[in-house]
């Protein structure tokens, strides 16, 4: 896909979404951080439904602590995976208080140290509460960016690097939202939604799918 086409692409989304946002409840950098965490292998509603007793009883790390393992998972245990994201949570928590005086540090690295976090949370957490220029490639976002021809990889940080050397500066603050929403409820893994695409004419899947 062309320069021409890119810009197009990510101007017809910032026009039908201008101000695109997570649909993850959250109120401050800690409660993101959480959020995403226990978004791993679920959907953002079931973690909004967890999270909306969790965080009114525990809006810190130092009152998530209080709260034990047994108390978390009354809150987490419809989520899948919820005893490891459990003890993930614990954790990060533990080393916020001990490591960052109970905030979520700015820096990736600092991130990514942190119990139950990897490139993807940490570049949530950096785009999302610190308005940082990063690309978090789940795989919505991986399937819109082969599927498209937008910045087709092996694997997700092939992606990644393509999408930051390919998307122009004005737009890369809101791609990652942009492509997640595309991803989730117009180009669908199992059945696209080509009709309602609003990119549609753009899309190398289209394209290809004219000339044979």
């Amino acid at each position: 896909m062309n320069k021409a086409k890119r810009r197009e692409m990510f101007e017809r989304w910032r026009a039908a979404n201008p101000h695109p946002q997570t649909e993850l409840h959250w109120r401050n950098p800690f409660e993101l951080l959480i959020a995403v965490i226990l978004s791993a292998q679920a959907t953002d509603k079931s973690v909004n439904l967890a999270t909306r007793g969790l965080f009114a009883e525990a809006p810190d790390p130092a009152s998530m602590l209080k709260l034990g393992e047994a108390g978390l998972i009354k809150h987490i245990k419809h989520i899948g995976l919820y005893q490891s994201k459990a003890k993930h949570v614990l954790e990060t928590c533990a080393m916020l208080l001990e490591h960052h005086n109970g905030e979520v540090p700015r820096e990736r690295e600092a991130l990514q140290a942190l119990a139950g976090v990897g490139r993807k949370t940490a570049n949530v957490v950096l785009n999302t509460a610190f308005g940082e220029a990063t690309m978090a490639v789940d795989t919505h976002i991986f399937r819109v960016a082969n599927r498209t021809g937008l910045a087709p990889g092996k694997d997700v940080l092939a992606v990644e690097m393509k999408l930051l050397r390919f998307i122009e500066a004005e737009f890369l603050r809101d791609a990652h939202h942009w492509l997640i929403l595309h991803g989730r409820y117009v180009c669908k893994a199992r059945k696209p939604d080509c009709p309602a695409c609003i990119v549609a004419d753009l899309c190398d899947m289209k394209n290809k799918t004219k000339a044979e």
